[in-house]
Order: C-alpha cells, then sequence, then structure tokens
C-alpha cells in the first residue's frame, strides 16, 4: 500500500508523454539487440531499460490510471518527435537504419524532458518526490559530460552528436536546477513565481 502511494502522488505530477518518449528513446536506441551481440550484461541491461520503460506507462496509464492528471499533460510531442526525426536524417555518423535510428534516440532524449517541465510550468508546482526524481535525471544526464571529458582525455574518444544533445539536455535542466537548489534543498515546495 504505501509503494502504491508513493506512486500515485509520483504520477499526478509525472507526465506520461515524457514516458511515452522515454520508451520510445530506449527501443530506438536498442535495436541493435537484434543485430549485434557484445554481452550477456550489455544485452540484460537494454531489454532491462525497455521494460522498465513500457511498464512505467503501463502503470500511469492502467494500473495507476486514477492519479494521473491528463488535463495538465497537454503538450505536443509532435513539436519534438517530427525536427528530432528530420535531423537524425540529416545529421548521423552513417546513413544507415540503425545508425539514424539511434541517432534519433540521442536527439530525442535530449529534449524529452521538455513535456515534464512543460507540465510543471502550466501547473505551477511540482509534488517534492517528483522534484528530486526530475533532480537526479538531470544530474545523471550531467555526469555523462563528465564521462564524455574523461574518455576524451584518457582514451581520444569524441561523438560530436552525443555530446552536443548532452549539452542542450543540461542546458535545459539549468532553470529547474535553480529552483530545486533555491528552493526544494531549502524545504519549500517547488512552486514557480507568478
Amino acid at each position: 500500500p504505501y509503494c502504491a502511494k508513493l506512486l500515485g502522488i509520483l504520477w499526478t505530477s509525472e507526465t506520461l508523454l515524457y514516458q511515452l518518449l522515454f520508451a520510445l528513446v530506449f527501443t530506438t536506441r536498442y535495436l541493435d539487440l537484434f543485430t549485434s551481440f557484445i554481452s550477456l550484461y550489455n544485452t540484460s541491461m537494454k531489454l532491462i531499460y525497455i521494460a522498465c520503460s513500457y511498464a512505467t506507462v503501463y502503470l500511469i496509464y492502467m494500473k495507476f490510471k486514477a492519479t494521473y492528471d491528463g488535463n495538465h499533460d497537454t503538450f505536443r510531442v509532435e513539436f519534438l518527435v517530427v525536427p528530432v526525426g528530420g535531423l537524425s536524417f540529416l545529421v548521423n555518423h552513417d546513413f544507415s537504419p540503425l545508425e539514424i535510428l539511434w541517432t534519433f534516440s540521442i536527439y530525442l532524449e535530449s529534449v524529452a524532458i521538455l513535456p515534464q517541465l512543460f507540465m510543471i510550468s502550466k501547473t505551477g508546482e511540482a509534488e517534492t518526490i517528483t522534484t528530486h526524481y526530475l533532480f537526479f535525471l538531470g544530474l545523471y544526464r550531467a555526469l555523462y559530460l563528465v564521462n564524455w571529458i574523461w574518455r576524451y582525455y584518457f582514451e581520444g574518444f569524441f561523438d560530436l552528436i552525443a555530446v552536443v544533445a548532452g549539452v542542450v539536455q543540461t542546458i535545459l535542466y539549468c532553470d529547474f536546477f535553480y529552483l530545486y537548489v533555491t528552493k526544494v534543498l531549502k524545504g519549500k515546495k517547488l512552486s514557480l513565481p507568478a
């Protein structure tokens, strides 16, 4: 019962569109499961990411539908998916189906947070658990930047597409990070100024 209540609180201010976009990100990124095998660990983690993404969508939309507020979840995702799809055809490493889909997933992940941020700006506030979740999601992505710097200096590896997408995503989080530090860490509920 406690977990169900906790999930219900999270999904009251969570956007289904955001979770659907992440399910699409992981699905398009990990289609190489059908063409190449790296290791059991790699395959298992890819399957777990995909399964958890769709399980989350199922839980929001079916199991905890009563706690989901669809009235505020109105972001037009086609304004993200269509431009990202076009960009992935134009700017990629190799013009092959799997590479275009991988590139699509990288670009889409960088802007997939926008429906959630739009919902917060529309409602003017967010539950504390949601703000913690978003903060750590953004921190995870910001740590990717550290990883890329490390890999560049110690391995000579540099992927311009991934780095630019990561920088864009981190920039999108910056305003949220500021509100998180100035409000949530001081014990206040995240609410936007009127």
